[in-house]
């Protein structure tokens, strides 16, 4: 390990031991309830930084790794384009010196490819993103925290190709057919990297997206939470009833809005960096959205009720 990733290594653990970081602080039921997601935590290229202006970007991921820290979720997801370049060694650093802290203080991590995983050279980037992530099925996974079931999707069809995305789907659909029929889950959130809902003027919107995940989402009882990154930018979108939210705001180059393709539910002014804390409160979820502004300060709550109340809280 270099001196220079020594130093971030600790500098992260000290973040993680910040105010109110000690583990006796904690209170234990409340970390078991707590889900962290976010996602674009990659670090901008020089031809992203022709195109839109840099703002110490890499500096606000590691603010928003060291509240995650300070925050000490049950579990860690990071939705994509965790890096810049997925086949070289260094693009990982920031992330392996999050993970080392993670691990520090026993929170799980887990993860799906976005595009930059698999950039230029596919097949090593998609063996360092499985390094890292070793249980992570690149055709679909799931994970269960507090009667929540999280379902990670890849939305990289063009790299998955046909069989395996077909492979994928078929598994979405059981997947949540059986989570719909387990009583000990009350409440299911998918995520997949490309969103399919967005007013992005750089990647817009998804329709494999639309066409392919949204639908079984829509259908399922249970289902109520949609997360995704993509778009470097915060947006919220209800359709069928059901809250889609857009939370690439993990350190990539800030995307601009052009238009309302989408009815955005968002507060203005929306926040630049940001990542989500999830939890079951009462008989519903709330999504609470961690933004960076000089410091990092809760930007907004979104509360996220069940289709119908569980047999127990």
């Amino acid at each position: 390990m270099t001196m220079m990733r020594l130093g971030a290594c600790v500098a992260a653990v000290l973040a993680c031991l910040g105010p109110g970081g000690g583990a006796a602080a904690q209170d234990a039921g409340a970390r078991r309830a707590t889900l962290a997601f976010i996602s674009d935590t990659q670090a901008p290229l020089l031809p992203e930084e022709l195109r839109l202006p840099p703002e110490r970007n890499t500096e606000a991921t590691a603010a928003l790794f060291g509240d995650i820290c300070r925050q000490r979720p049950a579990r860690v997801f990071l939705l994509g384009d965790l890096v810049s370049l997925g086949f070289y060694d260094r693009s990982w650093e920031a992330v392996d010196d999050f993970l080392d802290s993670l691990r520090t203080y026993r929170v799980p991590a887990d993860a799906i490819p976005g595009n930059h995983e698999l950039i230029l050279f596919p097949g090593e980037g998609e063996r360092n993103f499985q390094q890292r992530f070793p249980l992570a099925a690149l055709t679909g996974y799931t994970r269960t925290v507090d009667s929540v079931a999280v379902v990670l999707l890849n939305s990289n069809f063009d790299r998955l190709g046909d069989e395996r995305a077909r492979s994928q789907r078929d598994w979405y659909g059981r997947t949540i057919d059986s989570l719909d029929a387990d009583p000990s889950v009350v409440a299911i959130i998918v995520c997949c990297h490309h969103s399919p809902y967005s007013n992005s003027a750089v990647v817009g919107s998804s329709l494999p997206v639309r066409e392919q995940f949204v639908p079984r989402f829509l259908a399922s009882p249970k289902a109520r939470l949609f997360l995704s990154g993509h778009a470097h930018t915060s947006e919220h979108f209800r359709t069928g009833g059901k809250d889609f939210l857009v939370i690439g705001g993990g350190g990539g180059l800030r995307h601009p809005i052009e238009g309302y393709a989408w009815r955005d539910l968002t507060v203005e002014p929306r926040p630049r960096f940001h990542y989500l804390l999830v939890g079951r409160v009462g008989i519903g979820l709330r999504a609470t959205i961690r933004a960076l502004g000089g410091d990092l300060h809760t930007f907004r709550d979104i509360d996220v009720p069940l289709a119908e109340p569980p047999d127990r809280q």
